[in-house]
């Protein structure tokens, strides 16, 4: 079938597939780097293991190194992910020249030059994040530690990135969004639950108190409901979260990890319920397989209904700021950061080619019987000649062609990484 056929069929449901491409090209979409290091990032030792409830698995060959091979691999994802990706970093990805190192209450905007310069030869804006993970001063709460020494550390890393996020947003021209997100908690039962809350929620009024223009950086509150090596007790619940971002709606919004909540819970019923009182939410799309959270994303049931929100929700008028969270070293990295990012593509498209007003006149009229009907015959339409159509006018291969890539830069890059 052609795509001339596909839009046909399209329009007989009322769906114009053409506005549903021009739609798509123009959502960005964040790129995280860490899928291509396995979150190791640059500024402390290789070697050290990953702390604050994080966890890679698997040991492919081809893991990036040094700044350069990251930047070599991530341009080889953009050859081949169609659409308006945006990169997000961590801080932990500071890139240090000439002995310039600094810890990470002292970051500055220069240790990420080298960023701001692959983004703008790339036409790409940039998102943020604060590393409160895998360090030293880790001990092992951060923002609320009992320790006024460990925090003071922290707030300080916190304001420094506030700074930093700030700067990619005057030199890319694009607002950045910042998470904050700890992995704070405990192993075992607690004897104090509200203090540490109590000091991480000083600590954000702290970070949130350096200068910033909220139009330009985002800073997000994100949650989660355990991690490994906190599994009974994670100071920064879904409820503290988003507390907290009500709270302080003029100078942060709530993020959304879809694999930081119990199994049977949806972020897909979330987002509605937060655009009903939040201007603007943010969303980390990642895959959470029982208790993990960061599988690769799939074009599943969840990532679509997840898309099908953003879009009904007129999530897409700046409603809510999409990412990619996941990190997989048991396959190779590459195919894993295009393929969750297709997918992602893949379900924003297949959300904005619904009749949603018209599945919604059938819900308001309580014609549920037929809303079944067409939301399931929706599902053989041949959405594939869309998909490929878009591909196309992205300038980036369609699916079944762009795998002997992928195999092309294994077997000449990756392979000779030692």
């Amino acid at each position: 079938m052609s795509y001339a056929e596909a839009k046909s069929k399209y329009a007989a449901c009322g769906v114009d597939a053409e506005a549903a491409l021009e739609r798509l090209k123009a959502v960005p979409v964040s790129l995280h780097c860490w899928q291509g290091d396995d979150v190791r990032g640059f500024d402390t030792d290789p070697g050290k293991p990953l702390t604050g409830g994080i966890q890679t698995t698997g040991n492919y060959p081809g893991r990036a190194r040094t700044p350069q091979e990251l930047m070599a691999d991530l341009d080889e994802v953009l050859k081949l992910i169609p659409g308006t990706p945006k990169m997000n970093l961590h801080a932990s990805y500071a890139i240090f020249e000439n002995g310039d190192w600094a810890d990470r209450d002292r970051l500055e905007p220069r240790h990420f030059q080298r960023w701001v310069d692959f983004c703008k030869q790339r036409g790409l804006g940039c998102d943020f994040n604060p590393t409160f993970f895998s360090h030293p001063k880790c001990d092992p709460l951060t923002l609320s530690s009992p320790h006024a020494e460990t925090r003071r550390f922290w707030i300080e890393h916190g304001k420094a990135s506030i700074r930093i996020s700030n700067y990619l947003a005057e030199q890319l021209g694009k607002p950045v969004v910042m998470n904050i997100w700890t992995g704070d908690g405990f192993k075992d039962i607690p004897a104090d639950r509200m203090g540490p809350r109590l000091r991480y929620r000083e600590s954000i009024d702290e970070i949130l108190s350096e200068p910033y223009d909220f139009a330009k950086v985002k800073p997000c509150i994100e949650s989660k409901v355990f991690g490994i090596g906190v599994e009974a007790y994670t100071v920064g619940s879904a409820e503290f979260a988003l507390s907290y971002a009500a709270m302080n709606r003029d100078k942060c919004i709530p993020l959304m990890d879809n694999g930081h909540y119990h199994p049977t819970e949806v972020v897909s019923d979330k987002i509605p319920a937060l655009l009903a009182f939040f201007p603007e939410i943010a969303l980390h799309v990642t895959r959470p397989i029982r208790w993990d959270s960061d599988h690769v994303v799939l074009f599943d049931d969840e990532t679509r209904e997840i898309a099908r929100e953003i879009v009904r929700c007129g999530g897409l008028e700046g409603r809510v700021n999409i990412a990619l969270d996941y990190f997989d070293a048991s396959i190779n990295r590459i195919s894993a950061w295009v393929t969750g990012y297709r997918n992602v593509q893949k379900a924003l498209l297949f959300a904005l080619l619904q009749p949603n007003a018209e599945l919604k006149q059938l819900q308001d009229s309580s014609n549920f019987t037929k809303l079944m009907a067409v939301q399931e015959e929706l599902k053989t339409l041949p959405f594939g000649e869309i998909w490929d159509e878009y591909c196309r006018r992205c300038g980036k291969p369609t699916d079944g062609t762009w795998y002997p890539e992928i195999e092309r830069y294994e077997r000449e890059v990756l392979e000779a990484r030692v």
